[in-house]
Parts: structure tokens; sequence; C-alpha cells
């Protein structure tokens, strides 16, 4: 959700006590009371499309997640996984391998069908944080070769 987006403007009336909501979120947040309204009007569009579906906040920004579950990238990097593998149900073989209900698997998939950049950029990041951790710790000796050399 944070790519660029064409913009259009229109005016709206809110109550008093939304609009207090809002200034206070914003001020909380350090952003602009539009992009915080912006963000959580689409957000809200998107929840009420997929029933079951969250958004979290974290170090990387917000993102989609399973009421009760894991974040929808997780499950989709899985799913890509399985079907990498050629399986004939990559639901079901994600399913069987993380014990999660099928039918948040299949949420998760639906979503990812609907919002793909979203969940491949999560998917990315995921990557690149793992490989920056797979450098780092080839770079320095083990902790079990450290003991053992003691």
């Amino acid at each position: 959700m944070s790519r660029a987006k064409r913009t259009k403007s229109f005016s709206a009336r809110f109550s008093a006590e939304v609009l207090d909501l809002l200034d206070a979120r914003s001020e909380r947040l350090g952003e602009s009371k539009a992009r915080v309204a912006e963000r959580l009007i689409e957000e809200g569009l998107r929840i009420e499309v997929f029933p079951g579906i969250v958004f979290r906040s974290g170090p990387t920004g917000r993102r989609a997640g399973i009421a009760g579950g894991p974040d929808v990238w997780e499950i989709a990097r899985d799913l890509k996984g399985a079907a990498g593998e050629s399986a004939v149900d990559p639901v079901a073989v994600v399913v069987l391998v993380t014990g999660l209900d099928r039918n948040m698997v299949e949420l998760a998939a639906s979503y990812y069908a609907a919002y793909p950049g979203d969940i491949d950029e999560r998917i990315r990041m995921d990557e690149q944080a793992a490989e920056r951790l797979r450098q780092v710790l080839s770079s320095h000796p083990t902790t079990s070769a450290v003991q053992t050399a003691a």
C-alpha cells in the first residue's frame, strides 16, 4: 500500500469526535491527517471485501494479516513454495505443514490474488533480510566453533 498513486480530492464532513481521534492519531504517528485518513479508509475498504483480514503495524510499516493468524505474506510465501514444488493442492500442503485452518489459508490466497504487488513486496523484503543475516553469520565464527576452540 506504500506505492505512489494518482490522487483526487473530495470533501467530506466528519463528527467532531472522529476528527479529534484523527488529529490525535496523526500527531502520534507524525503523519498528515490526510495520509492517516486515506490509509484507514483504504484498509477499511479492504477489510470489508476480505472479512478476517486485519492490518498490523511493525518496523517495516503496515501489513495485512489474518485475524488470529500470521501475516498474509507469510502464507503467500508458503503457497508459492508449495506451488513451486508442483504440489497438486498448495493450500492443503500449507494447511498440513503450518497447522493453519484451511479458511485462513484460502483467505490469504484470495487477498494475495487481489493485491499481489503489496504481498510480493513483503516477501521480497523478508528474502533480503534473510540474505543479510546469512551474510553476517557467514562472516563471523559461530558460537559452537568458538566454544570448541576453547
